[in-house]
């Protein structure tokens, strides 16, 4: 495998800050270094937060001490910040601001150890281990995590409370906020995903980013719950996360993660939030949270439920080619009813001030009844003349599923600011019950009835333990390792009867199959991290992994295993400050995209007759190397530009391909899609994303990616897939209006592109029998709409309505081809589908009771080591 890094950027830098040094002759020199971090409420890093540090200078003719300036910085993306060569001697003070944020002030000395082992009320202890720890520079000092809370201003009966923003931009992932996303408002984090910047949805629900299938995380661990599953409200933020460092798993390398991050209020006090909504087609929702806390104990409940009422048409026209011409026709409509409800529990015991254990429990249970009709028509062209015959075909079902997650973590934090070690552990299951039924009326009616009725069930388990450590040796580096396990085992059985009335059902031994599967990773990792001088900082990271896979035919006794043995997973960033707040950062890792089981397994899956599926046992594992550079640009307070190129290349590419065949339910010739290896496939592109206030009252956030992807043929893929250049953009406009209004309006653009490549299901057939290698999906957009208005005190209550796709424009339409066949098919899933959705806001905190000291000290003179 050969990959490259790319290496540059070396620019002049000029500092804005200055130094003033006041110390005399003979008095202590201007050495000083003076450390720490910018945190939010919610312990997370503070970018762009100004850091000043003023000395006190006497003024007897006023009787006064005057501020003046020493020297002053930013903090950095994750609210790291640094002042060096400062004046030893004298009293300062350190004043941190933020927009949106109260000043923080504190005073501050350099106060050399003496023989007795005097130090700086300001800075930790130093622990003499021998040698060289002993000999510790008395004036670098670490202020420790600096805590910033959100300025509140009370107006009369009015609170003005600083909104977070929309999109924040850290090294390596885009923030979303999803607060004020009213579009997703009774929706689930399906809706929510469709309106954050490089993440495309399709009418299914299907998550591309960059126009290929991501892992989805929960609280930051693969977790067996769909995005379907989790309710829009339960969501704080989501990360994106395009190219992630060997921290993260090997796997799943084609379009990086997105990590949904829960709702945890850690408020003092209680509060809790009542919400129900209905929508145009008759599906609603209801749901509630509540969190407590007092002491050393945060508590936290909610519960919500979906109700949804489904509506899908569309068509498939079909043209085969060998003896004979067939050409098919199908029409169909689809109408599922049903619904799932979530709920879940959370319990943060604070231990001590600095040791901190969690438990988070989730719960959801979906029933759905999905029903179909299907016209279809058939010409054949005989040499004697054509001969056409029509038929209907009636779906029907019943499908539970049930899904739960438990996670237990702990967290401890040591006095040095940055230094850390978690652990956790958490198991996740997902399982599905479902009976199906297909009727097939074939036309004249003189002509037999089949009947058709599938069982289905699956289990998927999932466990993940993961520990990790971060310590920053010096104000310079930074040293994280990790250990990580994982295990899936996964049960899906599947059982296809057929019946001729008035005949009785009948077991198909050909289209039953009873499997399971166990897949074990182990993994370890270690990123280093640190500056090579003022402007360049880098990140250096190694993973390792191996991994097993085990599968059996149940039912038949076939048995196979597959090992993968330790693999390296290199990744290097690298990060350059330039002059006036901008950046330059350069990211480059390998990954990998090992086959599931039952992409491998050589059973066809027949439960569909429209859609025939089959893996291939001779698969290999994909390897993906990425690069990507990105600029980025705060053109003021108001602006600010993300803009990024990037390069994808996949070895030994899975792919979708359809193969004839021939259906032993029907004994009619057919096409089956199975997987396999393709030669190599190449994705690249640019992307931009800008955020801008364009006024007080209105915020627009602007993705665009123009990408380009395809794969080579090889003598096992002879039809390469066709390279295609294609466009998605992606606007999202807020509107904050008087009286309480907000106005949300979201578009998107999906021009014509290439199928999505590998998806790599984890149980049960892909979602349509297409390949990638032979098709491309035709432009489409789609606009969202919503209006909120808030009332009563505080604006504790507020009522929204919206709508999805707007101008019924949102269609899915697909082309196809291969030897001897050609495939079109378009679908269109819930157009303008309005949502009216209520919610009412309670809660009352009361410091005086709930105090709790902060669980780093960060504001105390006096830091104690452990």
């Amino acid at each position: 495998m050969k990959y490259f890094l790319l290496l540059i950027f070396f620019f002049e830098f000029s500092s804005a800050a200055f130094a003033q040094n006041n110390t005399r002759p003979g008095s202590i020199p201007a050495s000083g270094h003076l450390y720490g971090k910018v945190t939010d409420e919610n312990d997370a890093g503070l970018a762009h937060a100004s850091v000043m540090l003023m000395t006190l200078q006497p003024d007897s003719a006023r009787n006064r001490r005057p501020e003046r300036l020493i020297k002053a910085t930013v903090s950095k993306a994750n609210g790291e910040f640094s002042l060096e060569n400062l004046p030893a001697g004298g009293a300062m003070q350190l004043l941190i601001t933020a927009i949106g944020y109260k000043t923080f002030k504190q005073p501050f000395s350099f106060i050399p150890k003496g023989p007795t082992g005097m130090r700086s009320a300001a800075a930790p202890p130093q622990k003499n281990n021998g040698g060289a720890q002993g000999f510790i520079n008395p004036f670098d000092k670490d202020i420790g995590n600096i805590k910033l809370f959100k300025e509140v201003k009370n107006l009369q009966t009015v609170t003005v409370t600083s909104a977070a923003p929309l999109l924040k931009l850290d090294t390596d992932k885009k923030v979303f906020q999803v607060s004020r996303n009213i579009t997703a408002a009774g929706g689930t984090a399906v809706e929510v995903l469709r309106n954050v910047p490089s993440v495309q949805v399709d009418v299914d629900g299907n998550v591309r980013v960059r126009n290929a299938t991501p892992q989805i995380y929960l609280n930051g661990r693969p977790s067996a719950l769909l995005p379907d599953q989790v309710p829009a409200s339960e969501i704080e933020q989501v990360e994106v996360i395009t190219n992630p460092s060997a921290k993260y798993d090997a796997s799943g390398g084609h379009a990086g993660i997105i990590n949904l991050v829960l709702k945890k209020n850690k408020a003092t006090g209680y509060n809790g939030m009542l919400s129900a909504g209905a929508d145009s087609r008759g599906g609603f929702n209801a749901g509630g949270n509540f969190n407590v806390k007092t002491g050393k104990f945060n508590f936290s409940l909610s519960a919500f439920t979906n109700q949804i009422r489904n509506r899908t048409t569309g068509s498939t026209q079909r043209m085969t080619r060998a003896d004979t011409a067939l050409s098919v026709s199908q029409t169909n409509l689809n109408k599922t009813t049903g619904g799932f409800t979530f709920g879940k529990l959370g319990i943060d015991y604070f231990i001590t001030n600095r040791t901190t254990l969690s438990f988070t429990a989730t719960q959801t249970y979906g029933q759905f009844k999905p029903a179909e009709t299907i016209d279809i028509r058939v010409d054949t062209l005989f040499d004697t003349g054509i001969k056409s015959f029509t038929g209907s075909r009636y779906a029907s079902g019943n499908r539970k599923i049930t899904g739960s997650s438990f996670q237990l973590s702990a967290k401890h934090n040591f006095p040095r600011p940055g230094r850390e070690w978690t652990a956790d552990i958490t198991y996740s299951t997902r399982n599905v019950d479902g009976t199906g039924f297909i009727d097939t009326y074939p036309h004249p009616s003189t002509w037999e009835l089949l009947q058709q009725k599938n069982n289905m069930k699956a289990r998927v388990k999932l466990l993940v333990a993961q520990t990790d450590y971060i310590n920053p040796v010096s104000a310079g580096f930074k040293l994280e390792t990790g250990i990580r396990m994982q295990l899936n085992p996964i049960t899906n059985d599947n059982e296809n009867f057929i019946r001729i009335p008035p005949g009785d059902f009948e077991k198909i031994d050909a289209a039953t199959t009873l499997f399971k599967t166990h897949n074990t990773v182990y993994a370890a990792y270690a990123n280093a991290s640190g500056q090579l001088n003022q402007q360049l900082h880098y990140q250096l990271g190694l993973r390792a992994e191996s991994s097993k896979l085990t599968g059996a035919q149940t039912h038949t006794g076939d048995v196979f295993k597959t090992e993968y043995p330790i693999s390296l997973f290199p990744s290097l960033f690298l990060n350059m400050n330039l002059k006036k707040e901008q950046q330059l950062q350069f990211s480059a890792t390998r990954k990998i995209n090992r086959p599931s089981f039952y992409q491998l397994t050589p059973y066809t899956d027949y439960t569909d007759e429209l859609n025939i599926t089959r893996g291939n046992p001779g698969l290999t594992p994909e390897f993906i190397t990425s690069t990507e550079l990105s600029y980025i640009k705060k053109v003021n307070e108001k602006n600010t530009v993300l803009a990024s190129v990037y390069y994808k290349y996949i070895s030994h590419l899975i792919a979708r391909y359809l193969i004839a065949g021939e259906n032993p339910l029907t004994g009619k010739a057919t096409l089956i899609s199975t997987f396999v290896n393709t030669g190599a496939g190449e994705r690249y592109g640019a992307e931009l994303t800008s955020v801008n206030t364009l006024q007080t009252w209105w915020e627009l956030t602007t993705n665009i990616n123009l990408y380009r992807s395809g794969i080579r043929s090889t003598d096992r893929n002879p039809m390469p897939q066709t390279r295609l250049w294609s466009l998605f953009a992606k606007m999202n406009h807020n509107f904050n209006l008087p009286a309480g209004f907000t106005i949300q309006l979201a578009a998107d653009y999906q021009g014509k592109t290439n199928l999505p490549v590998n998806t790599n299901e984890g149980f049960g057939p892909p979602s349509q029998a297409q390949t990638a290698a032979q098709g491309y999906i035709k432009a489409f957009y789609g606009i969202d709409m919503a209006i909120k208005k808030a009332f009563l005190k505080n604006n504790a209550a507020s009522v929204s309505i919206s709508v999805s796709d707007l101008f019924r424009s949102r269609r899915s339409m697909v082309y196809a081809e291969g030897p001897g066949f050609t495939q079109y098919s378009n679908r269109l899933n819930n157009p303008q589908l309005f949502r009216l959705n209520l919610s009412y806001r309670f809660g009352k905190t009361d410091p005086a009771v709930f105090k709790r000291k902060n669980m780093k000290a960060q504001n105390e003179g006096t830091i104690q080591d452990l």
